[in-house]
């Protein structure tokens, strides 16, 4: 039995850090319930280009594989009525939307506990439920300005740069993940439910970490630095070879002692201005075109197998392409197959959470409203006149 089998979460989820944090849930055997709006199309990720046709979206395909979807209108007295009944019967009720809209929908604990005393309510917005900017919206690209992010990514003389994936949608997600699991755990533990409000902000600022107890601390300011570089371990970056790039990093002064001997300067490791971490730090001005000179004359190919003999730290700066048949991503089944009806064979990676056995029967993302029949009729047990009547009273359609 998969790890997470016995939860069921009902999710008022949209585009992309929502649903990100409950499909590795779904991953680990969660019933993960989407409901969809009817009125807006469903889950926008449904429609985001380029690979779109219809309402079927590889976007989409990859934030929701193994989870169900059902259409309701949760405008009308129909649609929050079959709500408050899956509410019953589930264990969490996940939404990410703007911080003030939850206890607009009335989707907040205290609005729920009635229902169900044990349920979980986990809320993941821009900017939490409090706080001078709770209603506005938040977006990972206005996060990575707003917590510093982009001010520290870039080259020196270069403008600030967002990072190349949408690290604090994903990051959030993943804290949302968290946050759930332990109300739940305590939820069933003492029979209590409660609200969790995590925020992209909040992640975004708590994984300032290091540097931002530099700074309050000690008046560190931070800045971009050359190819990617540490800010204060030396040699520690990027570093370009005469067909490629590569990362070495000494993050102890064994692995400078040795990358000296690779290099075939072994007098480095005893030279004053180099011998301890701070001495390189001090006159990294000096260190680090000595080394990129050295490393430029040969391959990627050619520094590597020498590297990775002494277990420096070092890879390769890979391209996407290259990343997703690297033998040791074949090796950790990071990559996952799905059947679909319009795109046939799906390929997408895995949830990196190793817990339990290892799913097997991973289904393709749903269609809208595909799961209809088994949330009205097997979970919550409606006839087929109370279906009939519930969307005569537009349950499940727009108004």
């Amino acid at each position: 039995m998969l790890p997470l089998a016995d939860v069921r979460i009902l999710s008022v989820e949209q585009y992309g850090a929502g649903p990100f944090a409950t499909v590795h849930l779904a991953d680990l055997g969660a019933e993960v319930i989407k409901v969809e709006d009817p009125s807006v199309g469903g889950d926008v990720g449904r429609y985001v280009p380029p690979y779109a046709e219809g309402e079927d979206s590889l976007f989409f395909e990859t934030f929701n594989r193994n989870k169900r979807s059902i259409s309701i209108n949760l405008n009308t007295p129909a649609g929050r009525a079959v709500f408050e009944d899956l509410v019953k019967v589930s264990d969490v009720v996940y939404s990410n939307l703007r911080g003030d809209v939850p206890k607009k929908m009335r989707i907040t604990y205290d609005d729920l506990k009635h229902l169900n005393p044990k349920i979980v309510c986990c809320s993941l917005t821009g900017f939490g439920m409090t706080g001078p900017r709770s209603q506005e919206p938040g977006y990972d690209y206005i996060l990575q300005g707003l917590a510093g992010w982009m001010d520290l990514t870039g080259e020196p003389d270069g403008p600030p740069t967002k990072s190349g994936l949408s690290m604090v949608d994903y990051s959030g997600g993943l804290i949302s993940t968290i946050s759930l699991l332990v109300a739940l755990h305590a939820a069933r533990r003492d029979g209590v439910g409660m609200d969790c409000d995590v925020s992209l902000y909040d992640t975004a600022i708590g994984m300032l970490t290091y540097p931002a107890a530099w700074h309050m601390n000690a008046g560190f300011e931070p800045v971009r630095t050359h190819h990617s570089a540490h800010p204060s371990l030396v040699p520690f970056q990027a570093f370009e070879a005469s067909d490629g790039w590569l990362i070495v990093g000494c993050a102890k002064e064994k692995f400078w002692q040795r990358l000296t001997v690779v290099i075939e300067r072994p007098e480095l490791a005893t030279d004053e201005r180099f011998v301890n971490f701070a001495a390189r730090l001090k006159n990294k001005h000096v260190l680090i075109p000595m080394l990129e000179e050295i490393l430029a004359k040969q391959s990627v190919s050619y520094w590597l197998p020498k590297l990775y003999a002494e277990s420096i730290p070092c890879g390769p700066i890979n391209t996407v392409a290259q990343s997703l048949v690297e033998p040791h991503t074949i090796a950790r089944e990071m990559i996952i197959e799905t059947d679909h009806p319009r795109y046939g064979k799906v390929k997408q990676v895995a949830t990196p959470v190793k817990a339990g056995p290892a799913r097997t029967d991973n289904r393709r993302a749903p269609q809208r409203n595909e799961d209809a029949d088994y949330v009205l009729a097997d979970l919550l047990k409606y006839d087929a006149a109370k279906v009939a009547q519930l969307s005569a009273d537009q349950a499940f359609t727009a108004k």
